[in-house]
């Protein structure tokens, strides 16, 4: 397994956030994260990360910390560095090259080539977002935490996140991925782990899984 937790609780203060939450993520695949809003689904990612420490059980990572790569709600971009500046930045913090071909075809991967030489802080959300899907998957990761990596992106954008997603899989990483529009991730998953209130609700294959009235958000199942 490359990430498994056991009986993992959170609590901010007196507020319980997570309880005995258990799970196990093995090679290649992706575990999509679902509940309301509140259920702790990013404290549950932040903790599966190592971003945030669990208040009980345990959390182990089966992959070396330099190969985990996260995407929260902030995207870590420099607006007055252009896209290519921002993931030579990243690729030499990471000692990979940074040559201008090899990040060129990075950003043609997430359709962003033209904008190669423009600065960050004049793109769109929907660009923003796509340089941050370019800048986590520049160092090949073998484990990913996406947290709604999909909010404010139009439907080009969206099937750039997902192609991305799909090719990382293959290439055997595993994802962890919170999801705001489960209809439309759902076929991209292989199991679905469901939060109510910080407790599981629902652990295992994505194709048993029922959608929860109110959930489903926009879009249709593609993948």
């Amino acid at each position: 397994m490359v990430l498994t937790l056991e009986r993992v609780a959170k609590f901010y203060g007196d507020k319980p956030v997570l309880r005995e939450v258990s799970l196990a993520l093995a090679p290649g695949r992706v575990l999509l994260v679902a509940g309301e809003n509140g259920a702790g689904k990013s404290t549950l990612l932040k903790v599966m990360a190592g971003l945030a420490r669990p208040s009980a059980g345990t959390v182990s990572q089966g992959v070396d910390q330099a190969r985990v790569a996260y995407l929260g709600h902030a995207t870590f971009l420099y607006p007055r560095l252009t896209a290519v500046e921002n993931l030579r930045f990243w690729a030499k913090l990471f000692g990979l090259p940074g040559d201008e071909a090899a990040l060129v075809a990075a950003l043609a991967r997430v359709g962003l080539e033209r904008a190669a030489h423009e600065e960050a802080g004049a793109f769109s959300r929907g660009m923003v977002q796509r340089l941050a899907l370019a800048r986590v998957f520049l160092t090949d990761p073998r484990l990913i935490f996406l947290d709604e990596p999909g909010t404010g992106l139009d439907v080009r954008s969206r099937a750039v996140m997902r192609a991305e997603i799909a090719a990382a899989k293959e290439r055997g990483a595993s994802l962890a991925w919170v999801s705001h529009a489960l209809a439309e991730d759902l076929a991209c998953a292989d199991d679905v782990l469901l939060l109510e209130k910080g407790r599981v609700a629902y652990l295992g294959p994505a194709g048993e899984f029922v959608l929860p009235e109110g959930l489903a958000g926009p879009g249709d199942r593609a993948c």
